[in-house]
């Protein structure tokens, strides 16, 4: 399958037409695929580097930066730890999490850990940060579109993820057999605001549509790949659907290459309370979530479900 591209460009010629093209891609699919994008591709290339430096290392050294007690936030989390909410088997991928640098004494400090940065790949801090940032900034874009796109003011995301607990993830899906059960990512959804991928070149990723086929997902060279999460289903009333979907095994050809990808997960900050939208309720779609929950509470309560905490 190929969902159609939405290039970048036209939030700058044409931002009603760049926003209706992401949410009726996103309404349809919970995924959208965007073209054109100004992240800068030295940065990029850079960090896909960095990151296949650092998952070569020896065992024991990447060991050493995994932060037990941690829920996996920051840092290294080894191979054969995350399992999908409802799975018996844990995922065949290794990963390591960079989050939001924060001030001295800033408020959410107790809340948001900090980064650990390996000493053994040169660059590692600079070039993943300076993704970090740029996909930051990339997401709040789309956030616009999205606002917009449901009848809301262009900057109402704004404050909300402005200093989000948001986290760039650096995968490694190992070569292996892969004769089951277990898989590379089994079938789940996303618990943040908007996720942004990097890396789906690589075959396997798939979501699954509303007739139940699993639809792969073969996005143009460089695209980044974006899917709604949990807590903006959740916000909006499901108007906007958080899509299960997976990284399938590699077929037989590409059993012996590993897979890499970067997804940066958007978050709202940590006290942001999720509480839904009165447009997305109506007559014929009551409210699901009377109840409104902290971005913080949702985090910890999906985190306990995965066994990460």
């Amino acid at each position: 399958m190929s969902i159609e591209p939405v290039s970048l460009t036209l939030y700058e010629k044409d931002f009603e037409a760049f926003s209706a093209a992401i949410i009726a891609s996103f309404r349809r699919y919970g995924f959208a695929v965007v073209s054109d994008h100004d992240l800068p591709p030295d940065l990029v290339q850079g960090a896909l580097a960095r990151t296949k430096e650092f998952f070569a290392l020896p065992d024991q050294t990447k060991r050493a930066y995994h932060k037990v007690g941690g829920a996996g936030q920051r840092g290294y989390t080894p191979f054969g730890v995350e399992t999908a909410k409802g799975e018996k088997h844990h995922d065949l991928k290794e990963f390591w999490h960079v989050g939001r640098e924060l001030a001295p004494g800033h408020r959410y400090r107790a809340l948001l850990p900090d980064n650990v940065w390996p000493t053994e790949v040169q660059g590692f801090r600079s070039d993943l940060y300076g993704l970090y940032g740029a996909m930051d900034d990339l997401g709040r874009r789309i956030l616009e579109a999205v606002a917009h796109g449901l009848g809301l003011p262009r900057d109402f995301f704004e404050k909300g993820v402005a200093e989000g607990n948001s986290v760039l993830r650096l995968l490694h899906y190992p070569p292996a057999p892969f004769d089951g059960p277990n898989v590379r990512a089994a079938a789940h959804e996303d618990i943040n605001v908007i996720t942004l991928l990097l890396g789906a070149e690589e075959a396997g990723l798939e979501l699954l549509d509303k007739d139940g086929r699993w639809l792969a997902i073969n996005p143009p060279p460089g695209a980044v790949v974006c899917n709604i999460g949990d807590m903006l289903q959740r916000l909006t009333n499901h108007v906007l659907p958080s899509t299960t979907h997976r990284v399938a095994n590699p077929a037989p050809e590409r059993r012996g290459v590993a897979r890499y990808s970067m997804p940066f997960f958007l978050h709202f900050a940590p006290d942001y309370r999720i509480e839904t939208l009165p447009s997305c309720v109506s007559a014929d779609r009551p409210d699901r979530y009377p109840e409104p929950i902290t971005a913080d509470e949702f985090l910890l309560e999906r985190l306990r479900e995965i066994r990460l905490a």
